[in-house]
């Protein structure tokens, strides 16, 4: 059986439409009256470098237990004690949420958008990290026809039904939605539950947002020199 057109692009938050906070270590210094080149942990930017992010790859820890680690490590550095990301996120970003999110990232969703493409995030923690206000601070959320959020639903990816929940409130096959995601284990769990996928490069944004819109027949929009963000 053919599997049906892409109808709906379905996106993973953190680290696909934000910049991961591996990405901002200056800004979160310089945020936190850290002197910079503190925060040394690099995860995906460089594995040899962060044994925690290799165990969490490993499956020896969930992606959370990482972040509550490293949430406590950073809130130590400034005399506190941190329990929850949200905390960490808002303090290290402040109140300015689109300064992080990807230029690529809005190019994308609103080329997308704008062509009509249905558009869904699938997150395990988006409130969770970024509290619950973040989402009336980021106009470009409003663009999005749901959130599926495990803040709340408390069905993780890459749990086959995560990925059902999203395909249920877009009312469209799992087939017909391209999943975007960071991390590996996630994207396995879309490929079982039958979705197209585009494993998300953050250290290559353009190419992996080129990717996700080219199942859609479309482009990403050049900067205003005309090379991708990429090159």
């Amino acid at each position: 059986m053919s599997r049906p057109s892409p109808k709906a692009l379905v996106l993973d938050f953190g680290g696909v439409v934000t910049r991961t906070l591996f990405e901002t270590h200056a800004l979160t210094e310089r945020a936190l009256g850290l002197a910079a080149g503190t925060l040394a942990w690099r995860g995906p930017f460089d594995p040899a470098s962060d044994p925690l992010w290799r165990a969490m790859q490993a499956d020896e820890i969930s992606e959370r237990d990482y972040w509550r680690t490293r949430t406590r490590e950073v809130g130590q550095l400034v005399g506190e004690d941190w329990r929850d990301m949200s905390t960490f996120v808002q303090r290290a970003r402040g109140a300015d949420p689109q300064a992080v999110v990807r230029p690529e990232a809005e190019q994308a969703i609103r080329t997308a958008h704008a062509a009509g493409v249905r558009l869904a995030i699938l997150s395990n923690e988006l409130d969770l990290f970024y509290g619950t206000s973040f989402r009336q601070r980021l106009p470009l959320l409003s663009l999005f026809e749901t959130i599926v959020d495990a803040t709340y639903t408390h069905v993780l990816k890459p749990d086959r039904r995560a990925y059902a929940m999203v395909g249920e409130a877009l009312e469209l096959p799992l087939g017909a939605c391209v999943f975007v995601d960071d991390q590996q284990r996630n994207i396995d769990g879309a490929i079982a539950a039958g979705m197209p996928t585009v494993h998300f490069d953050v250290a290559r944004p353009a190419q992996s947002y080129a990717e996700a819109l080219g199942h859609f027949g479309l482009a990403l929009p050049q900067s205003e020199t005309g090379v991708p963000t990429d090159a």
